[in-house]
């Protein structure tokens, strides 16, 4: 569920606003060429998660981020990228020379900084060095607030583990938090010159550069330990690396960007920032947003995407502002039980949660999602666009529409001829009860009574199918929820490791605390592999190991859906905002 709309549990819950995966649809393009220019005017309906990069972890904040703070590696948006997902996830460099391979058996990776590249200083532009990208490592588990996505470089990055624990210690107040910070090193971070970071790791990991074009990897300015990370001093006093600056910020309300003077054009292959200012205005409505769009007063979307009336409605006209993509996430699939005594432990069998699989109508509840413009079947734990990710299907019915009879076959071999009575909660917002419904229905053809409890959306994750004793009680046996990765293309890892592995500490999102030796093996294998081909068919593996023991149902997934004014030129896709690239964008008038 994680990265990512909201990282983890907040990504779950955001689809009536934010749609989180999808297929693509060309860009739009612009008689007359690319022009310099204006004020580009986005629409939003909430703030950004973070304004302080080793903390962002909200999809729609990427976008804002691509424009305040350059990475060490990125992706490329552009109408190749956004027509193919392959293009759209492949590693660029963007503060480093090039996409670095690893050495020392795997464990080694070294980033080369290139020339040109500068912060916007107090004093005035001042270089890039090495030390700033440590300290943007470092500053990942701060004892005030640490960064979401820190785990994965902590477990990962030698000595971090150690660095982080010595960190907890110390008082959540700027000034000793400096001086542990700069007094303190991470052995495998070592910073020969001032070009050169040198990363070493506790395991082999062929998806670590991919984790290097996070935001939460960018490098820190010797500024930004003057303040409590994200505080509203540190917003006010943020500086910036990217080619525009936040020359005024309004939480909840306005956010305005202007030009960066210290950013260079040909020390960046990745942003030709076109615009002269970006103006976001938030608390919008989204049918507001869409008439604003088409009137041609606004320009982009953040947070908000067209409802299924609309997109209903622009695809009917063919509209060319209209587009949708796939990010590789997981909108619906369902966790089954297997703690719970409920029905004698009947989920704890195999074979009746493979009845299940038979048993749900995926085709259907596709349509309840707004029918195949929105929504896609899936049939495994990766989505389309991440690495390992190939199209089977390990449980067929005639066309995904289930089988409810070859469902009652496994139910009465497990012995449960009669059928089985199953306890279900449900998100009661936007299409959940819905889809929650649809799959009741489904199962009922196959003999299954489904129990249905609805519960808020902001108590779903946070205090129901997070809470152990949940599970372990029985009061659910089944329950719809979704996921999408933490980062882009490598991005396996993200959507296995906090779900399906358990190693006697319960993970927040493994409810039930599955795990597959099978599946772990496979995926050590992957992080070893030495090319994405490799890794590729090593994660489809990890998926087909995972879904051999049916922990899940996989349903559908739901395409991102975003759209632009008749005046925006160039809008590409940037991968990890997953909508349209701000700095590359241009006005058309």
């Amino acid at each position: 569920m994680n990265r990512s709309l909201f990282k983890t549990a907040a990504v779950l819950g955001a689809v009536t606003v934010l749609a989180t995966s999808g297929c693509t649809a060309t860009p739009s393009a612009s008689s007359g060429g690319p022009k310099t220019g204006g004020v580009l005017k986005v629409l939003a309906k909430g703030d950004v998660d973070h304004l302080d990069p080793q903390l962002v972890a909200y999809v729609p904040t990427y976008g804002v981020m691509r424009s305040l703070s350059r990475s060490l590696l990125s992706y490329a948006a552009s109408y190749a990228a956004s027509n193919d997902a392959g293009e759209r996830i492949k590693l660029q460099p963007d503060l480093a020379t090039e996409v670095p391979t690893p050495t020392n058996n795997g464990l080694t990776y070294t980033i080369t900084l290139r020339d040109g590249i500068t912060w916007d200083a107090p004093g005035g532009a001042r270089p890039i060095v090495s030390s700033d990208v440590a300290r943007g490592i470092k500053r990942l588990c701060n004892p005030k607030i640490s960064g979401a996505l820190a785990g994965y470089f902590t477990d990962l990055i030698q000595g971090m583990g150690e660095f982080c624990d010595g960190f907890a210690k110390v008082a959540p107040e700027a000034a000793p938090m400096k001086s542990y910070l700069e007094s303190t090193p991470i052995p495998g971070i070592a910073t020969p010159d001032s070009k050169t970071v040198v990363f070493t790791l506790t395991s082999p990991a062929s998806d670590f550069p991919s984790m290097l074009s996070l935001d939460a990897a960018d490098p820190a300015p010797i500024e930004a330990l003057d303040y409590i990370p994200d505080s509203p001093e540190y917003r006010k006093a943020f500086v910036s690396s990217g080619p525009y600056k936040v020359k005024d910020y309004t939480p909840d309300a306005k956010l305005v960007l202007e030009r960066n003077p210290s950013w260079k054009a040909d020390s960046d292959p990745l942003r030709k920032a076109y615009v002269d200012g970006i103006e976001m205005t938030m608390g919008v409505d989204g049918d507001a947003a869409m008439q604003q769009l088409q009137a041609g007063s606004a320009d982009m979307l953040f947070d908000l995407t067209p409802s299924s009336t609309n997109i209903q409605q622009l695809k009917a006209q063919n509209d060319k502002n209209l587009s949708t993509i796939e990010n590789g996430g997981i909108d619906q699939f369902m966790w089954m039980n297997t703690k719970s005594s409920n029905n004698g432990g009947a989920l704890q069998k195999l074979e009746v949660r493979q009845a299940l699989q038979y048993a749900v109508d995926k085709a259907a509840v596709v349509q309840s999602m707004g029918g195949t413009q929105l929504a896609g079947v899936t049939n495994g734990i990766f989505g389309s666009g991440i690495l390992g990710y190939e199209s089977y299907d390990p449980y067929p019915t005639d066309g995904s529409k289930g089988d409810p009879e070859k469902a009652k076959a496994l139910l009465a071999k497990a012995g449960y001829p009669n059928g089985l009575t199953l306890k279900m909660p449900y998100r009661n917002v936007g299409s959940q009860p819905n889809i929650a419904q649809t799959v009741q229905a489904s199962l009922q053809k196959a003999g299954i009574t489904v129990e249905m409890t609805p519960v808020p959306p902001t108590d779903y994750y946070a205090n129901f199918m997070t809470n152990r004793d949940n599970a372990a009680t029985g009061k659910w046996d089944i329950a719809l929820v979704g996921w999408s990765p933490d980062w882009q293309g490598g991005a396996a890892r993200s959507v296995f490791q906090p779900q399906f592995t358990f190693n006697g500490t319960p993970q927040t999102y493994n409810y039930v605390d599955y795990n597959s030796d099978k599946a772990n093996e496979l995926a050590k294998q992957a992080l070893n592999a030495p090319n994405a081909d490799e890794q590729g068919k090593l994660w489809h593996q990890v998926d087909q190991a995972v879904m051999a023991d049916s922990p899940i149902v996989s349903i559908a997934y739901r395409l991102k859906t975003n759209y632009h004014s008749s005046r925006v030129g160039g809008f590409a896709t940037y991968a990890q905002s997953q909508n349209g690239d701000w700095t590359n964008v241009y006005l058309t008038k």
